[in-house]
């Protein structure tokens, strides 16, 4: 039953990936920060190792909870981790329902809670058991639970979504519960009944929000109980949970610095998360553009989480792992990412399975009419590859268009935005096409590495060259192509790296050509804002300059210090 178990949460994870960002779009409760996808992928992560370490999982998934919905499902997970078999089930349900109640200060009908309370309602009745047939039974019961969410509280009824939190959990235990039962057969189709509640409605407004979302671990000093009674006074949307001699604490709160010295005082602590909700919500309330036709694209293009949402693209991610920790990559800290890897931290890169792949396309083929994926180059990945016999079998009506680009990191990264404008232009997805297949042309890229110690522990070249090369302060510059990385030059020194773009950037850009052009960091913004941005502008006044983070995928295997110049004229 391990087995199976580890299996059916690996599933539920992948799944609860490819959902992210839709319930990013419809998280309006508690308040509107558009964050719940994320909170729950961060606080799950350490459900994508194989095989779990259930000793300490727990433990790891209370460090890294995030957010309302984060918290509340690792508090549910640490009873319902103790199911062991079919029949168990029910039991380890309840264990975890109850602990959720018990980690929310005010618990409310309509959200996850609900969806906990039917699940162990429906289990009681239903006994699981190998024939499977239980399954639908409980899954449906799970969906009215979650179409309910959409009148219980009035915030979900004015934007006319169902709570983000409460479809979280639909997805993870629809995954969950057929792999438990072994219904390899088993086919969902909660998509069609909520299809029309993961859309804000567009009448729907809200008030903006100030302070910070903050999530702490404290190791303590005090009682629990004492402690819990002075945290219950900081801030909203309480919720607290212990294990194993640490405390960790949710809220949202006006002053965060009188916060944080009131939890110093209760115990030392050891980890600090925070947003600013003012922000957040700023960024939600924007009206999203309606588009001729959907972009999906991969995060080894430079392009990050909330770029892709404010331009509508969807985000097919690959993993990195850090020693031990695995996440997709579009969700991992950059500064603790390179922080690692400057202290030699073991690092590697995955590609998302072709179960979570196949989620993905099937998905937003069922949520848009036409879908156009700019894939990363396929000497890179296999998505390009998945893609296409994934298509075969399933796209009848040729709705999904799929190209291999051929490029990766800021040339694709720049193609998706300029293609994502256009489809928000243009009616004729077919011209968005045209668009696409032109740009993808156009675009250039120029990638200037520090160092090639990075290269070598990534298997891509010799550590002695490596070495060597670190040595005589050799510093590549490459592009990606079709067939790979090209090396297109090496320098020295960063003031050699500098002259090369500008005399690159002079050369094939003239000034009074208007055009987009991609700056690129990885540890070291700073000083691009500061010193390469503003030379960029007034050399070539034209141009629209935007800083962004180099894809982390590119970033693990080219190291800290690495910087990019992607540029694309407009036509």
């Amino acid at each position: 039953m391990q087995d199976v178990f580890n299996k059916a949460l690996t599933a539920s994870y992948e799944r609860l990936m490819v959902w992210a960002d839709i319930l990013d779009r419809i998280n309006v409760y508690p308040v509107p920060d558009g964050d719940t996808g994320r909170n729950l992928v961060i606080t799950l992560g350490a459900l994508k190792k194989t095989p779990l370490d259930f000793e300490n999982i727990n433990r790891e998934i209370l460090l890294s909870a995030r957010g309302n919905s984060g918290n509340i499902a690792a508090r549910f997970l640490s009873g319902f981790l103790g199911c062991h078999d079919l029949k168990s089930l029910p039991a380890s349900a309840e264990i975890g329902r109850d602990l959720a109640y018990q980690a929310v200060t005010d618990p409310k009908p309509g959200t996850m809670l609900s969806v906990y309370e039917t699940l162990v309602t429906s289990l009681k009745k239903i006994t699981p058991d190998e024939t499977g047939q239980w399954v639908e039974e409980v899954i449906s019961n799970l969906t009215e639970t979650v179409k309910a969410t959409t009148d219980q509280l009035p915030e979900l009824k004015k934007a006319g979504v169902v709570d983000a939190g409460a479809l979280g959990m639909l997805v993870f235990f629809d995954s969950l519960l057929p792999v438990l039962a072994g219904r390899e057969d088993y086919q969902a189709f909660f998509l069609d009944e909520l299809k029309e509640t993961l859309n804000l409605s567009p009448t729907w407004q809200d008030r903006k929000y100030d302070g910070y979302c903050l999530d702490v671990v404290l190791k303590m000093d005090r009682e629990e109980m004492e402690a819990m009674n002075r945290v219950s006074n900081m801030g909203e949307s309480l919720v607290t949970m212990s294990e194993g001699g640490y405390f960790k604490v949710h809220l949202h709160a006006p002053d965060k610095e009188k916060v944080r010295q009131e939890l110093g005082a209760l115990g030392n602590i050891l980890s600090w998360s925070e947003d600013d909700l003012g922000e957040q919500t700023s960024h939600f309330a924007e009206i999203k553009q309606k588009s001729s036709i959907h972009i999906m694209s991969d995060a080894a293009g430079s392009l990050s989480r909330d770029l892709a949402r404010n331009l509508g693209i969807t985000l097919l991610n690959s993993y990195i792992t850090v020693e031990q920790d695995c996440l997709a990559e579009s969700y991992v800290d950059p500064d603790q990412l390179f922080t690692a890897m400057k202290k030699g931290a073991k690092v590697s890169t995955s590609q998302a399975s072709t179960t979570e792949r196949h989620e993905y396309y099937k998905t937003i083929l069922k949520l848009y009419d036409r879908v156009l994926y700019l894939c990363v180059g396929s000497f890179y990945t296999g998505n390009f590859a998945a893609a296409l016999n994934w298509k075969a079998e399933n796209d009848p009506e040729d709705r999904f268009t799929v190209i291999d680009t051929g490029i990766a990191s800021g040339k694709l990264g720049l193609v998706c935005r300029a293609v994502a404008e256009q489809a928000a232009l243009v009616g004729d997805p077919f011209e968005v096409v045209a668009f696409a297949r032109r740009a993808v042309q156009a675009v250039q890229e120029y990638i200037f590495l520090d160092r090639l110690h990075f290269l070598a522990a990534g298997g891509r070249m010799s550590k002695t060259g490596a070495f060597m090369g670190d040595v005589l302060h050799i510093k590549p510059i490459v592009s990606p192509f079709p067939d790979g990385a090209r090396k297109i030059g090496t320098v020295r020194s960063t003031k050699d790296q500098i002259k090369f773009a500008f005399g690159r950037l002079q050369k094939e850009l003239p000034k009074d050509q208007k055009a987009t052009l991609l700056l690129e960091y990885s540890d070291n913004r700073e000083w691009l804002e500061k010193e390469i941005k503003p030379e960029i502008e007034h050399r070539f006044p034209q141009a629209e300059v935007f800083m962004q983070l180099l894809s982390l995928t590119s970033a693990v295997h080219m190291g800290p210090g690495t910087w990019g110049l992607a540029f694309l004229p407009n036509y």
